[in-house]
């Protein structure tokens, strides 16, 4: 597992290269909640989400001649981008593996980046070609399933925790599980009172099966519309760390996650995406476990929603 020291090193690695983001108050939302509300705004992070801290921590903790010809990861979501940017910042290439459904915006984001797009019938296929570019000498970036990516992750609750010293509870979505559990390795080592809770939405709700069965679970298709929760699989490491840290995993609706992000796009004027918004709509089921007295963020993760799906989405 890992641990605050590796949390902190990482902070100390990605230093300069990545943006503190704001962690910002919300009347609107408090008076909804019926707790005191503040926002942590990771969407505003370079390439729109917190993938960008991981991929540099694992980057980074690489030697140069290590690197071999460049990078490679699979990702149908902000990892990919996340990982183009990297490379493009270390002046090398890299090269995502991509789900043939990914929407067009990640496709033309990440391309612009300046990555090459190998699009691949599903995420299962992506993982299993990924071998093949580390025999050539490639270096993969998992998603989630790397301590030093994990370690890159939690330094959003580092700063969660610096800048609310009077903080009761987090919420944060869950994907593979990697973010939720850097944050929670973080913030409860940092202050083992606060209360760490985990969303999904349905259809993108692998840790909640998990949890469940008490061990990872394989995902038949991932029918949400928030993909970038689209893991088909959490993993042994991710799951222990939800195991340990997490008071519950929620699972809302899609028609939650986007009723959660009109709101937030009309009240506190912030884009986000169906995998950010799902907070709110979980924070509407937990709200019995606050009091006026709470102080609670809610961790919006990512922006990176196209128009096209933004007219799209059906309350």
């Amino acid at each position: 597992m890992i641990t605050l020291n590796d949390i902190q090193s990482a902070r100390e690695r990605i230093s300069g290269r990545v943006a503190r983001t704001p962690l910002v108050s919300s009347a609107t939302l408090s008076a909804r909640l019926g707790c005191q509300v503040h926002l942590k705004l990771e969407l505003f992070q370079k390439t729109g989400s917190f993938k960008v801290r991981g991929a540099f921590n694992k980057a980074l903790s690489i030697p140069a001649e290590q690197r071999g010809r460049g990078l490679v990861a699979v990702s149908g979501g902000n990892h990919a981008q996340a990982v183009a940017y990297v490379a493009g910042q270390l002046g090398l290439p890299s090269v995502i593996l991509m789900p043939e459904k990914t929407p067009r915006n990640y496709i033309e984001a990440t391309r612009g980046y300046g990555a090459e797009v190998v699009l691949v019938p599903n995420a299962t296929v992506a993982f299993e070609k990924i071998g093949a570019y580390e025999k050539e000498g490639w270096t993969s970036i998992h998603p989630f399933d790397d301590p030093l990516v994990m370690a890159g992750q939690g330094t959003v609750g580092l700063e969660i925790a610096e800048d609310l010293p009077e903080l009761t509870d987090v919420v944060a979505s869950i994907g593979g599980g990697g973010f939720i559990g850097g944050v929670a390795t973080a913030i409860k080592s940092l202050k083992p009172s606060v209360r760490v809770w985990g969303v999904e939405t349905e259809g993108a709700d692998a840790m909640s099966k998990a949890l469940a069965q008490g061990r990872p679970v394989q995902l038949e298709a991932i029918t949400s519309i928030a993909r970038t929760l689209g893991a088909p699989s959490v993993s042994p490491g991710t799951l222990a760390l939800a195991q340990k840290y997490l008071e519950s995993v929620t699972v809302v609706p899609d028609r939650e996650a986007v009723g959660a992000l009109r709101f937030l796009l009309e009240r506190a004027k912030v884009l986000t995406e169906p995998a950010a918004s799902c907070t709110l709509a979980a924070a509407d089921r937990l709200r019995a476990h606050f009091t006026p007295d709470s102080r609670l963020v809610l961790v919006l993760c990512g922006g990176n929603t196209a128009v096209d799906d933004l007219c799209s989405y059906q309350t």
